[in-house]
């Protein structure tokens, strides 16, 4: 812009001066922006040269756009000066408004700062307001200044160099110069919230369409799996209600998804895995457990529960995956009855009828005090103690906690010839009489048959909840709880009568018979002492019986 005449301006360089900052405002991009900033200081303010230095995010410029120089152009765009540097000429040189005009005879100091700049050297002003090729004018672009305050963030600085008239700008063209600064803050300051808006704009559609893809990847996976999926909600009143299920789901229950969604889970599981399924709903994770299927029967499936938030702070929904183990549980439980039942007969073995013996008993308190083994040989009531303050009680009645846990004591009754209504835990020995003579004449084939058949009826002869095992060979074992002496001799006469029933093996009729013996289970003994007890009077009964009646044929 031609300043010569001032204050008179052409109208012409007033259009020029509107055009530029009307350019400014409508370019498209951040960088079309600098570079028209650029632009107008040269075409419509009369400057040879212009740079626009833009302060980056960790506060250095950079030379973000340049005009009027090609090679000056090619040499310093993209360089950087610290902002260090840059503050230091801010703060220096003569102040026109503001603007920040340092002559060349000042700016000497400033020639080996890290700040990009291109200049030559000339002669000495021939009068006073001639422009040095070594003079540096700048103006600071800041954000608009907030009500009440000086000015805003500084985002850039405008350098000029060489004007046309190569004289220093007076009052009008100072102002000018200010005020596109002022202007070009403005476009700035906008063309890089535009910038950032279609920045954040892409990167969320690229979100969207990355969460649409996730969306239907999961869906396909749900839907299409080939074990089970579910959705349920979690928390609040209708914790583990079923939101949404796959296929596989509905066809390993044998129910449709519209019947699915009006059932929790606590709804659908076997009343003793209840506990189970709370523990594992709660926070995620991992259980066994058996779904009830439309006809009624059990099904064993392995959850995996994954907690999923629909978005932050939403609410959260439990992911299960459910897999039918039912053939697994089956070979476990089938590994486990072979484990503790006999494979002959089917009846619990050894180590099982001692496991089942050894819950029911439990260790009675110990002590060397006078009184407390007084007390031992005594028939004590309900809150009796020995010397060390454990309590006992010889009757089955519910006593304190032992060990932490609710015990009935278990205890015999009376040896006297009167009933005193006392019932314990009996423990008949069962020996077969005349088994290894069968063994002998027809071979084992024969004998197994006949302890197969023994078992059987054995086991048709007791109670519910009463447990018969073989303990080896042909000895038998039967756990009898809640009974008197009378009854437990009932039991052993009803069970030899079944026995000695002719027995079919090998196409011939055969016969055993079997002796018994009573003992009884108290605490304080172990599993093994009870038995011995138990086979001891075994023995006692077989030897008190003349020999022909202990052997059939």
């Amino acid at each position: 812009m031609e300043t010569e005449s001032e204050p008179y301006v052409r109208l012409a360089s007033l259009r020029q001066l509107h055009q530029a900052m009307a350019d400014m405002n409508t370019a498209r991009s951040l960088a079309d922006t600098l570079q028209t900033v650029a632009d107008g200081v040269v075409n419509a303010l009369g400057y040879e040269l212009a740079c626009v230095n833009l302060v980056r995010n960790d506060g250095d410029l950079v030379v973000a756009a340049f005009a009027g120089n090609p090679a000056a152009e090619a040499l310093i765009t993209g360089r950087v000066g610290s902002r260090e540097s840059w503050e230091r000429r801010l703060a220096m040189g003569q102040k026109w408004g503001d603007l920040v005009f340092i002559p060349h005879n000042e700016g000497w100091v400033l020639d080996d700062d890290d700040v990009p700049q291109w200049y030559t050297d000339g002669p000495p002003p021939r009068f006073e307001d001639e422009w040095h090729p070594s003079d540096r004018l700048f103006a600071p672009m800041y954000t608009p200044a907030s009500p009440g305050g000086t000015c805003g963030e500084l985002i850039g600085v405008l350098s000029v160099d060489r004007p046309r008239n190569g004289r220093l700008p007076g009052a009008w063209g100072r102002e000018a110069l200010q005020m596109y600064a002022f202007q070009a803050a403005i476009a700035v300051s906008n063309a890089r919230l535009r910038s950032n808006i279609q920045r954040a704009l892409v990167r969320l559609e690229r979100e969207q369409q990355a969460l649409r893809a996730s969306e239907e990847s999961f869906r396909a996976a749900f839907e299409f799996a080939p074990s089970g999926m579910a959705i349920a909600e979690m928390g609040g009143e209708q914790h583990g209600r079923i939101l949404r299920t796959n296929d596989a789901l509905c066809r390993l229950l044998g129910r449709p998804a519209s019947a699915m969604r009006r059932y929790a889970f606590s709804d659908l599981v076997h009343p003793e895995d209840i506990g189970t399924l709370l523990r594992t709903s709660a926070e995620g994770g991992r259980a066994e457990v058996r779904l009830c299927r439309r006809d009624g029967t059990y099904l064993w499936v392995s959850l995996r529960n994954s907690v999923v938030a629909d978005a932050a702070d939403g609410p959260r929904f439990l992911l299960t995956h459910i897999e039918d183990i039912e053939d697994r549980k089956r070979r476990e439980l089938q590994l486990a009855h072979r484990a503790s039942h006999d494979s002959l007969t089917g009846l619990p073995n050894s180590a099982e009828l001692r496991a089942r013996l050894s819950a029911r008993l439990c260790r009675r308190p110990q002590s060397t005090h006078p009184a407390a083994v007084d007390a031992m040989d005594h028939t004590y009531g309900p809150g009796a103690h020995d010397a060390n303050g454990h309590g006992f009680d010889f009757h089955p009645v519910r006593t304190a906690p032992y060990d932490g846990y609710d015990h009935v004591h278990v205890v015999a009754p009376e040896e006297s010839a009167r009933d005193d209504g006392t019932k314990g835990l009996a423990v008949l020995f069962c020996d077969l009489d005349g088994f290894k003579s069968i063994n002998d004449r027809f071979g084992h084939n024969a004998g197994d048959a006949v302890l197969i058949e023994v078992a059987r009826r054995l086991g048709n002869a007791v109670r519910d909840g009463d447990t018969v095992a073989r303990l080896g060979g042909d000895e038998f074992v039967i756990l009898a709880d809640g009974l008197g002496r009378a009854d437990a001799t009932d039991l052993a006469v009803r069970l030899r009568n079944e026995i000695i029933q002719p027995i079919r093996a090998e196409d011939r009729a055969v016969r055993v018979g079997a002796s018994f013996g009573i003992g009884w289970a108290q605490c304080g003994m172990t599993a093994d002492e009870v038995l011995k007890s138990a086979d001891e009077r075994m023995y006692v009964e077989k030897r008190s019986r003349p020999k022909q009646h202990r052997r059939a044929g």
